[in-house]
């Protein structure tokens, strides 16, 4: 760039590409004239004012703006500038810092094109309608205008593209608020939540923007073969928080372990010798487990099953049957209670032939001393 004076004018020198400060002079409807000192106005075509689309060039220039633009053309009797260029040069070493650190930042939408929307970033920005929220979005209608917080994910210089994204924000802001959550939870602690989704091996929790899970044996204290027998998605549960991995975002939680322990009114209500009223819940191949309250089972081992040998329990009991049982052994501490239908069995016919021998006494009239003093003379003769 050289400098020249004519009449005591000085006249700026200029080539193409290079980049001068000038002040808009006039506005039209699509170019406006820019004084760059030069011997004549160098003329800013709308498409060279901005990388989004505008209607007219008072949209975006005023008369007396001032603003930096570079010389695309230069001939004795043109001047063409673009205001754009000199933006795109700034915006591309910005937008490289900003992707290289992971920089979040705001934007204003300008448009809507199909796929997503376009923004507006010194040069244009395209944020594909998967990366505009978490959700999906059937109209956009109201988006322009708004401004979004956004970090670039993709960028290319030579083929002029910068895709941004806003949802990609709305995760990592979401997953360092789950990991600070996640945190703050205490081994122990109870707290509400709702059920967001039902699997074979359980049910997710969402209690406060955090889904833990309640494995099947946690949702009751009976046993339940299916999380839908006990629980439906949208119930509000009380839970409490058993284990807690920050590391892998996982919450292991319980919804019996908030409620009474049937164990506790077992111990209270069951001892050893009494008998006991049930249903066979389960066989198993060393013996059978019976329900004898509502989440209370017993073991009926396999030798307690009959006063006969038997090769599996199946040959005696079947699941539903409802039986009567001896309570053996109780230990609400290990949750388990030892049963027997051959010592109930074996009780009854105890009783029976006692109450036979009475019988047989009372009618005879003799009195059982004499009797057993009888059965012992024979067994000397």
């Amino acid at each position: 760039m050289v400098e020249e004076i004519q009449n005591n004018v000085e006249v700026q020198q200029y080539e193409t590409g290079d980049r001068v400060k000038g002040t808009v002079t006039k506005v039209k409807e699509k170019y406006a004239l820019i004084d760059i000192g030069y011997k004549i106005d160098a003329i800013l075509p709308i498409g060279e004012i901005s990388n989004v689309h505008i209607d007219k060039v008072g949209d975006a220039l005023k008369e007396g703006d001032e603003l930096e633009v570079v010389i695309t053309k230069l001939t004795e009797d043109e001047v063409v500038v673009s205001k754009r260029r000199v933006e795109n040069d700034k915006a591309w070493a910005e937008l490289e810092e900003k992707f290289r650190s992971g920089e979040v930042f705001e934007v204003t939408v300008a448009e809507i094109v199909k796929g997503g929307l376009v923004v507006d970033v010194g040069l244009r920005g395209f944020i594909p309608a998967s990366q505009v929220e978490r959700h999906f979005v059937e109209d956009f209608s109201d988006y322009v205008g708004k401004t979004l917080r956004v970090k670039v994910v993709e960028l290319d210089r030579e083929k002029n593209k910068v895709i941004l994204s806003h949802r990609a924000v709305l995760e990592e802001e979401e997953a360092k608020a789950k990991e600070s959550r996640l945190r703050e939870l205490e081994i122990g602690e109870e707290l509400e939540g709702t059920v967001s989704r039902l699997t074979s091996f359980g049910a997710f929790v969402d209690i406060g923007g955090i889904e833990g899970l309640v494995h099947i044996s946690e949702l009751a204290w009976h046993r339940v073969e299916t999380p839908e027998e006990v629980i439906k998605e949208g119930d509000k549960v009380k839970v409490k928080v058993l284990k807690v991995d920050p590391e892998q975002q996982k919450v292991s939680l319980s919804i019996k372990a908030t409620q009474p322990s049937p164990w506790q009114k077992a111990a209270d209500e069951i001892k050893a010798g009494d008998t006991v009223k049930g249903v066979v819940k389960r066989l198993v191949s060393f013996g059978a487990f019976v329900e004898v309250m509502p989440g209370v089972e017993g073991l009926v081992h396999i030798s307690q099953i009959a006063n006969r040998r038997i090769g599996s329990p199946s040959e005696v009991l079947k699941e539903g049957q409802q039986i009567e049982a001896k309570v053996l052994d109780v230990d609400p501490q290990e949750e388990r209670i030892s049963l027997s239908i051959r010592a109930l069995q074996e009780d009854k016919r105890s009783e029976e032939v006692q109450a036979y021998t009475e019988k047989q006494v009372q009618s005879s009239g003799v009195t059982l001393g004499e009797l057993i003093g009888d059965q012992l003379k024979k067994l000397k003769q």
